[in-house]
């Protein structure tokens, strides 16, 4: 598609007429991406008296010079041509991919590429017309709205390869940008009608609430009690997870230990019966067994325990977990903060202002069996057994579930506070084994299974975000609260 200006000049003298035609043509902004423009003149002198001409025996000359600039292939609308009706006649303009001028003499032409408007303008000596060539010649006008779904959410905007992305565009006859910072929120929806533009919004809403529902999505924050904030805590934590990391090597060591025992005996017994070795067979020498390496023998009996370095909870995150959260986008971040301040009154209310200390004893499994474990935890009691911590919870829970921030499914869960030791789920190993997902505990239980971990007092609880840390090695704190100070130290 084309916008051009075009320029005619009629001068009349005494039998001589001269027609300037000068097209210039305006840059399509908007044409994939690129720019393109036509642009022609030349200049026609006509000889208007009879028989007139400059001693050529009554013949017309005909001399043309074109020049071109490449032109857009796209077809044209309506209303493209102007029509001009004059003394000298009617005279017909028009531009296309293939033009002829016969009978005409034509002087030098001059090329021009300034963008210029839509309309046309038609100059007779002495007069000024305004003609429209056509109000559609323009680009149509594009429509856009920015829509804040979450760096989190992009990618199921986009669909495996690229699917879902394109069968929006398609579906909708829109084009959707995607930010080039991993940081940023927001898509840019952009149509050529707002209805387009709506539709596309409306089915992308769609899309984000089924998927923020679905297992596919995983949490992003919780509400967190802090414990590794206790150093003597996280010195037992480190010494537990190297004990049972070590089971193996242990339990192969106290294996070997008898074997030379029982070897010993039988070499003694066969001291005494010398006259069973015969001269007459042959002796044969045998290179020594060498002995195997036991950092191999412990990676293999932890193996087929199902046991591994990343099922371990990292000591310096070790945590009571309070409400899990899925805020996908800073607006559902910012608002879950502001929840977290605002009960923390009503959580000092709950705790009667007074300080509130847990104890950590033994262990527990929670899914599966001792066999086949997916989480192993320390079970929670409150000193006390007041009830003051639970309530306070709730209070937190409540207010987030109010402020619609909490799953539908995780609202009508009942908290039970515990301490994680172990879990199948960060399992890190690519290995496919019949202990895939779960391990066996039941070692682990035989030395730990009553171990006294120790009393601790909650401090106060966070608004954390998960896989991102401090300096600390804890999880980053969006926000927080306090708890009432303890008298006691640590």
């Amino acid at each position: 598609m084309i916008a051009c200006r075009s320029l005619f000049r009629v001068n009349l003298s005494a039998g001589e007429s001269s027609i300037t035609c000068c097209a210039r043509s305006k840059p399509l902004l908007y044409f994939q991406n690129h720019k393109f423009w036509h642009s022609f003149s030349c200049e026609l002198k006509m000889d208007a008296r009879k028989g007139g001409g400059d001693g050529g025996g009554g013949k017309k000359r005909t001399n043309v010079t074109q020049t071109w600039r490449a032109v857009s292939t796209q077809p044209k609308g309506d209303g493209e041509r102007a029509k001009l009706k004059n003394p000298l006649g009617e005279v017909h303009h028009a531009i296309s991919s293939a033009t002829s001028i016969a009978k005409c003499e034509s002087s030098n032409s001059e090329i021009s590429n300034e963008p210029v408007g839509p309309d046309t303008h038609l100059v007779i000596e002495g007069g000024k017309i305004d003609v429209s060539l056509d109000k559609n010649l323009m680009t149509p006008e594009k429509h856009r709205i920015s829509m804040e779904i979450g760096a989190s959410l992009m990618r199921f905007v986009k669909g495996k390869w690229g699917i879902t992305q394109e069968k929006l565009e398609a579906e909708n006859g829109i084009k959707i940008i995607f930010p080039t910072s991993r940081q940023e929120d927001s898509i840019i929806i952009e149509g050529n009608s707002v209805e387009s533009v709506t539709q596309a919004s409306e089915k992308i809403q769609s899309l984000i609430d089924k998927t923020v529902n679905s297992r596919d999505f995983d949490y992003s924050h919780f509400v967190s009690l802090p414990l590794a904030i206790h150093p003597e805590l996280v010195k037992k934590l480190l010494n537990f997870q190297n004990t049972v990391l070590g089971i193996a090597a242990s339990d192969q060591h106290s294996t070997a230990s008898k074997v030379p025992v029982k070897l010993e005996g039988e070499k003694s017994d066969a001291q005494d019966k010398p006259n069973v070795i015969s001269s007459n067979i042959p002796l044969a020498s045998y290179h020594p067994k060498e002995p195997k390496n036991p950092a191999s023998e412990t990676s293999s009996k932890l193996a087929e325990l199902g046991i591994e370095k990343s099922i371990f909870i990292n000591p310096k995150t070790f945590h009571l977990t309070v409400l899990m959260l899925k805020l996908w986008n800073k607006e559902r971040v910012k608002t879950a903060a502001e929840v977290l301040r605002s009960v923390s009154s009503k959580v000092m209310d709950a705790l009667e202002n007074r300080p509130v200390l847990i104890g950590l004893k033994g262990l527990d499994c929670m899914r599966g069996s001792l066999a086949k474990a997916y989480v192993v935890y320390a079970p929670v009691e409150e000193i006390g057994g007041e009830g003051r911590l639970l309530r306070a919870c709730k209070v937190i829970t409540d207010a987030f579930v109010e402020a619609g921030l909490v799953m539908e499914k995780d609202a009508q869960q009942q908290l039970k506070l515990h301490a994680t030791l172990m879990n199948a789920r960060h399992r890190k190993s690519k290995s496919r084994t019949r202990n895939v997902d779960s391990f066996d505990a039941r070692p682990i239980f035989e030395k730990y299974g009553s171990e006294q971990w120790g009393e601790y007092p909650i401090r106060q609880a966070d608004l954390s975000q998960r896989f991102v840390y401090d300096d600390k090695g804890y999880y980053h704190c969006c926000a927080s609260i306090p708890f009432p100070e303890s008298t006691e130290v640590d």
